[in-house]
Protein backbone atom coordinates (compact mmCIF):
# COMPACT_ATOMS: atom_id res chain seq x y z
CA UNK A 1 0.00 0.00 0.00
CA UNK A 2 1.25 3.46 -0.93
CA UNK A 3 2.13 5.70 2.03
CA UNK A 4 1.39 9.24 0.84
CA UNK A 5 2.50 10.78 4.15
CA UNK A 6 5.94 9.19 3.80
CA UNK A 7 6.15 10.31 0.16
CA UNK A 8 5.37 13.88 1.25
CA UNK A 9 7.96 13.76 4.03
CA UNK A 10 10.64 12.65 1.58
CA UNK A 11 9.64 15.42 -0.83
CA UNK A 12 9.88 18.10 1.87
CA UNK A 13 13.28 16.75 2.97
CA UNK A 14 14.64 16.79 -0.59
CA UNK A 15 13.42 20.35 -1.21
CA UNK A 16 14.87 21.50 2.11
CA UNK A 17 18.24 19.90 1.36
CA UNK A 18 18.43 21.58 -2.07
CA UNK A 19 17.58 25.00 -0.61
CA UNK A 20 20.03 24.69 2.29
CA UNK A 21 22.74 23.58 -0.14
CA UNK A 22 22.09 26.84 -2.05
CA UNK A 23 22.64 28.83 1.15
CA UNK A 24 18.99 29.57 1.98
CA UNK A 25 17.76 30.02 5.55
CA UNK A 26 14.65 27.95 6.25
CA UNK A 27 11.85 28.19 8.79
CA UNK A 28 9.36 25.42 9.49
CA UNK A 29 5.80 26.07 10.68
CA UNK A 30 4.68 24.32 13.84
CA UNK A 31 1.96 21.75 13.13
CA UNK A 32 0.01 21.04 9.96
CA UNK A 33 -2.50 23.89 10.04
CA UNK A 34 -0.68 26.11 7.51
CA UNK A 35 -1.01 25.80 3.75
CA UNK A 36 2.77 25.85 3.31
CA UNK A 37 5.48 23.37 4.29
CA UNK A 38 8.40 25.74 4.82
CA UNK A 39 9.52 29.34 4.56
CA UNK A 40 12.66 30.90 3.10
CA UNK A 41 14.01 33.95 4.88
CA UNK A 42 15.76 36.11 2.32
CA UNK A 43 18.74 38.32 3.16
CA UNK A 44 16.52 41.43 3.00
CA UNK A 45 14.23 39.97 5.68
CA UNK A 46 11.45 39.00 3.27
CA UNK A 47 9.71 35.65 3.85
CA UNK A 48 8.66 33.34 1.01
CA UNK A 49 6.22 30.48 1.66
CA UNK A 50 6.77 27.16 -0.11
CA UNK A 51 4.35 24.30 -0.58
CA UNK A 52 6.15 21.05 -1.44
CA UNK A 53 4.75 18.67 -4.05
CA UNK A 54 5.86 15.36 -5.49
CA UNK A 55 6.20 15.44 -9.27
CA UNK A 56 5.95 12.52 -11.69
CA UNK A 57 7.83 12.19 -14.97
CA UNK A 58 5.39 11.25 -17.72
CA UNK A 59 6.00 11.55 -21.48
CA UNK A 60 8.98 13.87 -21.12
CA UNK A 61 7.48 16.26 -18.56
CA UNK A 62 7.40 16.53 -14.78
CA UNK A 63 3.81 17.03 -13.69
CA UNK A 64 2.47 18.05 -10.30
CA UNK A 65 -0.85 19.22 -8.89
CA UNK A 66 -0.64 22.76 -7.47
CA UNK A 67 -3.74 22.36 -5.34
CA UNK A 68 -4.95 20.50 -2.30
CA UNK A 69 -7.68 17.88 -2.54
CA UNK A 70 -10.27 17.46 0.20
CA UNK A 71 -12.21 14.22 -0.15
CA UNK A 72 -13.54 14.14 3.41
CA UNK A 73 -15.63 17.31 3.80
CA UNK A 74 -18.44 16.35 1.45
CA UNK A 75 -19.28 12.69 0.98
CA UNK A 76 -18.81 11.58 -2.61
CA UNK A 77 -17.00 14.77 -3.68
CA UNK A 78 -13.42 15.88 -4.07
CA UNK A 79 -12.88 19.58 -3.51
CA UNK A 80 -9.76 21.14 -5.04
CA UNK A 81 -8.37 24.29 -3.45
CA UNK A 82 -5.78 26.57 -5.03
CA UNK A 83 -2.77 27.89 -3.12
CA UNK A 84 -2.97 31.31 -4.79
CA UNK A 85 -2.37 34.05 -2.22
CA UNK A 86 -1.14 31.49 0.34
CA UNK A 87 2.27 30.53 -1.07
CA UNK A 88 4.87 32.14 -3.31
CA UNK A 89 6.55 28.95 -4.59
CA UNK A 90 6.11 25.24 -5.08
CA UNK A 91 9.07 23.09 -4.17
CA UNK A 92 8.81 20.02 -6.39
CA UNK A 93 10.77 16.80 -6.00
CA UNK A 94 10.54 14.28 -8.82
CA UNK A 95 11.79 10.84 -7.69
CA UNK A 96 11.58 9.59 -11.29
CA UNK A 97 14.51 11.78 -12.39
CA UNK A 98 15.92 12.75 -8.97
CA UNK A 99 15.56 16.49 -9.61
CA UNK A 100 14.25 19.28 -7.36
CA UNK A 101 12.52 22.37 -8.73
CA UNK A 102 11.38 25.72 -7.30
CA UNK A 103 8.38 26.97 -9.27
CA UNK A 104 6.86 30.44 -8.71
CA UNK A 105 3.09 30.36 -8.25
CA UNK A 106 2.74 32.83 -11.14
CA UNK A 107 3.83 30.04 -13.53
CA UNK A 108 1.01 27.79 -12.37
CA UNK A 109 -2.29 27.87 -14.23
CA UNK A 110 -5.13 25.44 -13.68
CA UNK A 111 -5.10 22.27 -11.62
CA UNK A 112 -1.95 20.71 -13.09
CA UNK A 113 1.47 22.13 -13.87
CA UNK A 114 3.99 20.53 -16.22
CA UNK A 115 7.68 21.22 -16.60
CA UNK A 116 9.15 19.93 -19.86
CA UNK A 117 12.25 17.80 -19.56
CA UNK A 118 12.35 16.61 -23.18
CA UNK A 119 11.42 18.58 -26.30
CA UNK A 120 7.84 18.19 -27.49
CA UNK A 121 7.23 15.86 -30.41
CA UNK A 122 5.73 18.70 -32.47
CA UNK A 123 8.67 21.02 -31.58
CA UNK A 124 6.39 23.52 -29.83
CA UNK A 125 8.34 26.31 -28.11
CA UNK A 126 5.64 28.78 -27.03
CA UNK A 127 4.07 28.50 -23.58
CA UNK A 128 6.47 25.76 -22.51
CA UNK A 129 7.89 25.76 -18.99
CA UNK A 130 11.28 24.08 -19.27
CA UNK A 131 12.21 22.08 -16.17
CA UNK A 132 15.85 23.18 -16.34
CA UNK A 133 14.77 26.81 -15.78
CA UNK A 134 13.39 25.90 -12.34
CA UNK A 135 15.87 23.22 -11.26
CA UNK A 136 17.56 23.90 -7.91
CA UNK A 137 19.16 20.54 -7.19
CA UNK A 138 19.20 16.80 -7.55
CA UNK A 139 19.34 13.74 -5.34
CA UNK A 140 22.70 13.24 -3.68
CA UNK A 141 24.78 10.53 -5.28
CA UNK A 142 27.24 8.21 -3.57
CA UNK A 143 30.37 10.23 -2.87
CA UNK A 144 28.60 13.63 -2.83
CA UNK A 145 29.49 15.85 0.11
CA UNK A 146 32.47 13.73 1.10
CA UNK A 147 33.73 16.69 3.13
CA UNK A 148 30.64 16.35 5.34
CA UNK A 149 31.16 12.65 6.07
CA UNK A 150 31.81 11.54 9.64
CA UNK A 151 35.36 10.48 10.49
CA UNK A 152 35.87 6.73 10.15
CA UNK A 153 36.32 6.30 13.90
CA UNK A 154 33.00 7.96 14.76
CA UNK A 155 30.53 5.68 16.50
CA UNK A 156 27.14 7.21 17.38
CA UNK A 157 26.62 5.11 20.49
CA UNK A 158 29.98 5.72 22.16
CA UNK A 159 30.24 8.55 24.63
Amino acid sequence: MRNTSRTGEITVAMVMAALVKRGKFLLLPFGDSKRYDLVIEEENGRFLRIQCKTGRLVKGAVGFYPCSVDSRSEKGRCIRKSYRGEVEYFGVYCPDNGKIYLVPIEVVTGWKCTLRVDPTRNHQQKNIHWAQDYEIGSEPQMGDNADLAMPFSFHPFRI
